[in-house]
């Protein structure tokens, strides 16, 4: 399977416009979605801090998963502005503009359609939300240790620098047409704003202490995760240079257990999609190298993962957390087979994305349970500083 290219319509559009057309909001539009960003500040000043931060670790899973959603369908340049759609806050408002691009492309089936126009946005709305919560959780931190209550802001304001940085990286992923580096450097972000969040979540739990698992169960989980985000590194990569279809059959790939792959060529990061740095197309044993990669790696974070929650499950109060995770691999290599045989069908591929941020919480949470070292000192902290009934820890 060759990956695509990107029409030469939409790269003429880019190379022709100056950068500023790239966020091009009329002033109305730009004032209806600032208005829009105070009804969610407002709601986040109100609500609840506990409420708040569990929103916030759910809208962002449901953001990572719809993200792969985006990228599965193709969706990416549905609206080939940033941050509205042809310049108006909603596609239907840019009804005429998506027409004209679909009679460009030659039908639907390219780049820009209604669907994906209202897919992207989504995408942006709903990232624009958590920008703004996160924003409204760093600012009450901070008032309220302005305030003198005694508490550490580190973590919330490394929230909000990495959103704002997983914000560039979702127009670049726009403005620079779908570079696969940098697409899979969002995923990648996008995983890691879930991954603190979730940490963050925990640290504000009164029920999710952490405790002395030893030194097996810490760093075997740590050791998981690790070995877990490089994995969704390397299914991002496949994803975004479309290399899911390049080895049919299953464990092998075409039949062969030493598929002919150029490594190389299939890893060499900075390129345009479906092209190599000298403009060349992308060859299938480069597609059959990134595939590969992610198929073998599964291996080595399949053994780490199967530690991790071997160690956990000799601790009583750790051994539901360690079945989940089995369970949550279990469906995972099972989602990734079924992704294969039945050539990548788009509701398991976007499973198989959603299992995995899955299992970024399940041991994040694993990481934190187990963090012996520090269970003490943090209980001997957990004193008091207190915003709205919930500690803000760093």
């Amino acid at each position: 399977m060759m990956s695509p290219s990107l029409p030469s319509n939409l790269i003429n559009m880019y190379q022709a416009a100056p950068t500023v057309w790239l966020f091009s909001l009329h002033w109305l539009q730009a004032g209806m979605w600032l208005f829009g960003l105070l009804l969610v500040i407002w709601a986040g000043l109100r609500m609840r801090w506990a409420r708040l931060v569990a929103l916030l670790v759910f809208l962002t899973m449901d953001l990572v998963m719809f993200g792969a959603f985006v990228r599965l369908t193709d969706a990416g340049l549905g609206c080939p502005d940033w941050p509205g759609c042809y310049g108006h806050f909603t596609p239907a408002q840019a009804h005429v503009q998506i027409h004209e691009a679909v009679q460009e492309e030659g039908g639907t089936a390219g780049y820009v359609s209604p669907f994906k126009a209202w897919v992207e946005m989504i995408h942006r709305y709903i990232a624009t939300i958590i920008g703004t919560l996160i924003l409204v959780m760093a600012g009450r931190a901070l008032w309220a240790r302005r305030r003198g209550q005694a508490i550490r802001v580190g973590l919330p304001l490394l929230l909000l620098a990495w959103v704002i940085v997983q914000g560039m990286f979702g127009a670049w992923t726009v403005t620079l047409l779908l570079k696969p580096l940098i697409v899979t450097l969002h995923l990648m972000g996008g995983i890691v704003l879930l991954l603190l969040a979730a940490w963050f979540w925990m640290r504000n739990r009164a029920d999710m202490q952490p405790i002395d698992a030893g030194a097996a169960a810490r760093w075997l989980s740590r050791a998981a995760l690790a070995g877990l985000l490089v994995q969704i590194f390397l299914g991002g990569w496949v994803s975004t240079n479309y290399a899911a279809l390049a080895c049919s059959g299953f464990p092998t790939c075409n039949g062969s257990w030493n598929p002919p792959a150029d490594w190389a060529s299939g890893f060499t990061m900075w390129h345009d999609l479906g092209r190599m740095p000298d403009g060349s197309a992308i060859t299938v044993q480069a597609l059959v190298a990134i595939h590969w990669a992610h198929r073998l790696f599964a291996v080595v974070a399949s053994a780490l993962i199967l530690a991790a929650a071997a160690a956990l499950a000799r601790h009583r109060s750790l051994r539901r957390l360690a079945g989940w995770l089995v369970v949550a691999l279990a469906a995972q290599i099972a989602l990734g087979v079924t992704v294969v045989l039945l050539d990548h069908p788009l509701v398991p591929a976007v499973a198989h994305n959603g299992v995995a941020a899955l299992m970024v919480l399940l041991l994040t949470a694993a990481c934190w349970r187990s963090s012996g070292a520090r269970a003490q000192s943090y209980a001997a902290g957990s004193s008091s500083p207190r915003v709205q009934g919930m500690r803000v820890e760093s």
